[in-house]
């Protein structure tokens, strides 16, 4: 039974399962490889810095990526009203969830009008 195709290639479920766990078992080694290397070191201050804001960077650009793109596409939609007022609200320093509610409330709004 193939289950998936991946570049062409037709996958069962077991070796789609063994694909999955390899790709796991490398990530996790990566990610432990950085706590080998940098061990019990501290960093420059500088970098120190860099790594606290490479979370808010990453998010700040998942957010950009799936507001303004649809599969290959680029598109301005109601998710970039949505976005635009989540920005004010967190500019008005808002709570977490008024920012929340209030951009899926102004992305409905547009939807429904559009």
């Amino acid at each position: 039974m193939i289950s998936a195709t991946v570049d062409g290639i037709a996958l069962s479920n077991g070796q789609l399962w063994v694909l999955v766990i390899v790709l796991s078992a490398t990530a996790y080694a990566l990610k432990v490889l950085g706590f080998v290397v940098v061990g019990g070191r501290t960093m420059p201050p500088l970098v120190d810095r860099c790594l606290a804001l490479i979370p808010a960077s990453l998010l700040a650009a998942l957010v950009a990526k799936d507001t303004f793109t649809s599969a290959q596409e680029f598109v301005v939609d109601a998710r970039a009203i949505g976005l635009a007022v989540a920005l004010v609200a967190v500019w008005r320093r808002a709570p977490f969830i008024v920012v929340v509610v209030a951009a899926m409330a102004a992305t409905a709004l547009v939807r429904a009008l559009a």
